[in-house]
């Protein structure tokens, strides 16, 4: 089984993905390291603010790291905001009965009524060195583009509306 999980920053990828390692023992995969590794060995010029052009560039990496996986018959939860929205079209039928998707979206109500709580929780997993960048304007913008891109390539999403409660069964 792989999961993917995305969504906008600060949405609790990261921990539900940590989550789902604890409940179901499969190892995860966070694109976050993946794209730090590559930016900080020189592998690429891009940097962490490159976030579509990063997106261009990891997608076909972990495409196929996926592909491996489930052609090895292996489980795999891959976490992070650098999943396309038309990442099904990459796969093959049999291929995506393999794969669970999840978008995690918060709605404008809750991130304007819990947004001192989103930037608490912010480190729960990571370790953020700067998170100075993350306004309630940029959260409410970033959700809001992550909605209406989840509506329109009618993947599953999870909208997080009057309290953070997410429940991610495999069965």
């Amino acid at each position: 089984m792989i999961i993917l999980i995305t969504g906008a920053s600060h949405t609790g990828k990261t921990a539900l993905a940590q989550k789902l390692l604890e409940r179901y023992q499969y190892p995860y995969l966070s694109i976050d390291h993946l794209k730090m590794g590559l930016i900080r060995s020189g592998r690429t010029k891009l940097t962490p603010e490159d976030n579509l052009a990063l997106t261009d560039y990891l997608w076909p990496i972990l495409r196929e790291m996926i592909k491996t996986a489930i052609e090895n018959r292996q489980n795999l939860i891959v976490e992070g905001c650098y999943i396309p929205f038309d990442w099904p079209k990459d796969f093959e039928k049999g291929d995506l009965e393999q794969i669970k998707y999840c978008c995690l979206v918060m709605s404008g109500n809750y991130i304007k009524n819990h947004f001192e709580s989103i930037k608490r929780y912010a480190n729960v997993i990571e370790n953020r060195l700067d998170d100075a960048w993350c306004t309630m304007e940029h959260v409410l913008e970033d959700n809001a583009r992550f909605l209406e891109l989840a509506q329109r390539h009618n993947v599953n999403y999870v909208l997080i509306d009057d309290k953070y409660e997410i429940d991610f069964d495999l069965s």
